[in-house]
C-alpha cells in the first residue's frame, strides 16, 4: 500500500508539472538585461522582447540589472524559480568572472541554456578632432607616452577591457582603462573629453556617422558593411577576433517543455523584422544556437576564458 501511495504521489507531481508546462506562459515573463537602460544591448534586447512576445502570447518585461560586468542576471538565476517566468541575457562575462573572483553562480551547473541570439560589433573610436587618424597612430602614441592615454569601456573585465589589455601586452603598451556603467556613459565621457578613446560596441555608430567620432578599427572576422574602409584587428596583424556571442538562459532544473516554449518563441522573435532592424542598426549578425549548441558553447567558452585569464594574469605579476 505504501508503495502505491508513493507511486500515486510521484505520478500526481509529474502530471501537475506537465499541465503547468502546457499552460505556460499564463502571465508576463521577466527578461533580465544586466546592462543599463539606453545602451546598445538594452535597446537590442527590448527589440527582441517586443518581437518575441507576440509569438509567446504574453508580454516580456525588461528588468535592467547593471553591474559586475553583466553578470548580475546570472547571479539572479540562483534564487529564481525554474518556472520560465524569470530569464536573463547571458553575456560572455558570465563565463569569465568565475576565473577572476568568487561569484554566486556556476555557469555550467546553475543555468538552463535556452537559445543563442547574436554577437557584437566592437571597435575603438576617438573624437573626430583627435590627432590619431588610424589605429597605428593611436598605438604609436601609446607606446611613446606610457600611461598617458586613457580609454573607456562599458565595465572592467568586459570583453572590451580584456581585449584592450591583451593588445597592450602584445604591443608593450601601458594605457589606462576607465570603466563606465555602460555604452551611454562611455560615449558621453569621450565626447566630453574625459577620456581619449573608447572601446565599445556600436553605440558609437551614430556619433561616427554624425562626424563626431572617428572609428579606427573593428574586431570582427571581417570588415563591417557600414564601415568597409575601417580595418579589423586581424588585418592589422593581431590574431584577435572578438564578438562576444550572447543568448538567453534561465535557472537550472527548468522543465524542458517550458524551455522549449521559450526557445520556439525567441527563435521566431529573433527572425522577426523588428528585431532584424535593431540588429542592422547595431551592426550585429544573428547567431542562432539551439539549447544543445548553446550549452556546448558555454562549456567551450568557460574553458577558453580560463585559459585567457590565466595567461593575462600571469603576465601582470
Amino acid at each position: 500500500m505504501q508503495c502505491l501511495v508513493k507511486w500515486l504521489a510521484v505520478a500526481a507531481t509529474l502530471c501537475a508539472a506537465s499541465v503547468f508546462a502546457q499552460d505556460f506562459p499564463s502571465r508576463p515573463v521577466t527578461l533580465i538585461v544586466p546592462w543599463p537602460a539606453g545602451g546598445s544591448t538594452d535597446l537590442a534586447m527590448r527589440a527582441l522582447a517586443t518581437s518575441t512576445e507576440k509569438y509567446l502570447g504574453q508580454p516580456i518585461v525588461i528588468e535592467n540589472k547593471p553591474g559586475a560586468a553583466g553578470t548580475m542576471g546570472a547571479s539572479a538565476m540562483i534564487n529564481a524559480k525554474p518556472d520560465g517566468y524569470t530569464i536573463t541575457q547571458i553575456p560572455i562575462t558570465v563565463f569569465r568572472y568565475p576565473h577572476m573572483a568568487q561569484v554566486g553562480y556556476d555557469p555550467l551547473a546553475d543555468l538552463t541554456y535556452i537559445i543563442g541570439i547574436s554577437g557584437y560589433t566592437f571597435g575603438v573610436v576617438v573624437r573626430s578632432d583627435a590627432p590619431w587618424k588610424t589605429w597605428q597612430d593611436l598605438v604609436a602614441y601609446a607606446k611613446a607616452n606610457p600611461g598617458k592615454l586613457s580609454y573607456g569601456t562599458p565595465g572592467a573585465n568586459t570583453s572590451l577591457h580584456v581585449t584592450m589589455e591583451d593588445i597592450a601586452q602584445r604591443d608593450g603598451i601601458q594605457w589606462v582603462q576607465v570603466p563606465y556603467k555602460g555604452n551611454a556613459d562611455n560615449m558621453t565621457a569621450l565626447l566630453g573629453g574625459h577620456i581619449q578613446a573608447s572601446a565599445d560596441a556600436t553605440g558609437w555608430g551614430p556619433h561616427v556617422e554624425a562626424g563626431k567620432m572617428r572609428l579606427l578599427v573593428t574586431w570582427g572576422e571581417k570588415r563591417t558593411k557600414r564601415w568597409p574602409d575601417v580595418p579589423t584587428l586581424k588585418e592589422l596583424g593581431y590574431d584577435i577576433v572578438s564578438t562576444s556571442p550572447y543568448g538567453i538562459a534561465g535557472p537550472k532544473n527548468m522543465d524542458p517543455k517550458t524551455a522549449k516554449v521559450l526557445h520556439d518563441a525567441f527563435r521566431k522573435g529573433m527572425e522577426d523584422a523588428g528585431h532584424r532592424q535593431a540588429m542592422e542598426k547595431f551592426d550585429q549578425d544573428l547567431l542562432y544556437m539551439s539549447p544543445e549548441d548553446y550549452a556546448k558553447f558555454a562549456r567551450t567558452t568557460f574553458a577558453a576564458e580560463k585559459a585567457t585569464m590565466t595567461r593575462l594574469m600571469a603576465t601582470q605579476k
